[in-house]
């Protein structure tokens, strides 16, 4: 029999992947979880696996290298899709796969199997990253083969209860949800109408706006090179940095994003990401960045920030443009080393205060008072120069109509 490795969740679609797989291609199933810090979402799971029919389930411990290799470079670019999406399932789904191939080598399996739909970016990210690490390895998936009968969450959860496996979603919670250390996403059930505002029992990781406290608290995030090092002038571990951050963001509604998106396939979609601790990293890194990168920089990197969103949504990771990316964004995070302090209000972040061990900002030279740096008078022969352009535009224009 040949075996197959299936990117295991232990959700609905991949729990009821594991019977159709052997079904329908008569294969061994070797299931792969890819434990990215989603908590107990892994409890029993192998258990789960084998009594579905999994020969056997790898559950890998990834969170620190998600951290430091997928989420801390997107990070540094100030990386975020369409000005919303922090990017959690996007660089999650590239190290998921990477790991599959490596499992899939050990196992001399010739196939890899996902869940993802032929209508998601998911389908894309998984492939991409297979097609560049072992281009020799089959790719099945299910929602795009023929075979498959099923059209929709509800013909799954039939097929799920025809055969007795445990499920964790019901007709009346029926949202498709992706958790990790980063975020959690909701999407379908009533969240398909834009006109549907989400129901409170969505956000499962954090408070809603009501429910957060009714005063404000203080945060400081201290940075060396880009990367987070210290929260409130305590050291951290890159994990226990970030869940410290989701514990305080989600306490007071901190990153709720609510947005219709457009998936790289040409769908618009809705989804709804709850990203406490991403939200804070991304503020303070931004607000660090002002101190220390000069005007022209900054602009560039804002500009390119929009390309590298990009890449990673529509799966590109393991591209070489991406790593050129991240070849300019590195040079720009050399002095990007201080401490940015937030107040934290009812799902609102606002900055209290930053410094930078080599802020370019001198209060004398941005104060009103004159300095050696700086003669007011030479801003009119500057002005002159730069408006010329368009004085002489002006004048033609002035001369045409009479």
């Amino acid at each position: 029999m040949e075996k197959v490795v299936l990117l295991y969740s232990g959700g609905l679609d991949t729990s009821i992947m594991i019977p159709w797989l052997k079904e329908n291609y008569n294969c061994e199933v070797i299931a792969v979880c890819a434990d990215l810090g989603q908590d107990d979402e892994l409890t029993g799971l192998e258990e789960k696996a084998l009594k579905t029919g999994a020969s056997k389930l790898y559950i890998e411990h990834l969170t620190e290298e998600f951290i430091t290799d997928y989420i801390y470079p997107t990070l540094k670019a100030g990386a975020i899709y369409e000005g919303s999406y922090l990017l959690g399932t996007s660089f999650a789904r590239p190290l998921i796969a990477k790991r599959a191939v490596e499992i899939a080598e050990k196992e001399g399996a010739t196939a890899i199997a996902h869940g993802a739909t032929g209508k998601g970016n998911d389908q894309v990210r998984f492939e991409l990253t297979i097609m560049a690490l072992n281009p020799k390895l089959k790719i099945i998936s299910p929602w795009k083969d023929p075979l498959w009968k099923m059209r929709s969450r509800e013909d799954c959860i039939a097929y799920a209860e025809k055969r007795n496996i445990p499920i964790s979603q019901s007709k009346k919670r029926i949202y498709s949800e992706d958790r990790n250390v980063w975020h959690i996403s909701h999407e379908g059930g009533n969240l398909e109408s834009p006109w549907n505002e989400p129901e409170d029992n969505v956000y499962t990781l954090s408070n809603t706006i009501e429910k957060a406290p009714d005063t404000p608290e203080y945060l400081e995030i201290t940075f060396e090179k880009g990367i987070p090092v210290a929260v409130n002038g305590k050291a951290l571990k890159p994990e226990a940095l970030l869940r410290e951050l989701n514990n305080t963001g989600a306490r007071h509604a901190i990153g709720h994003v609510d947005m219709v998106e457009n998936r790289l396939v040409g769908i618009k979609s809705r989804g709804v990401y709850e990203t406490p601790g991403g939200t804070l990293l991304y503020f303070a890194h931004r607000e660090l960045e002002r101190l220390v990168l000069d005007r022209d920089t900054s602009h560039m990197k804002e500009t390119l920030a929009i390309r590298y969103s990009e890449i990673v949504y529509n799966g590109q990771w393991f591209s070489t443009l991406r790593e050129s990316l991240d070849a300019f964004v590195n040079v720009t995070q050399q002095n990007v080393t201080g401490t940015v302090r937030m107040k934290l209000y009812k799902g609102n972040v606002i900055v209290a205060g930053s410094k930078a061990d080599k802020s370019l900002y001198l209060e004398d030279l941005a104060s009103f008072t004159d300095t050696e740096l700086y003669d007011q008078k030479d801003a009119t022969g500057f002005i002159k120069i730069f408006g010329l352009p368009m004085k002489v535009a002006g004048l033609v224009s002035r001369h045409a109509s009479k």
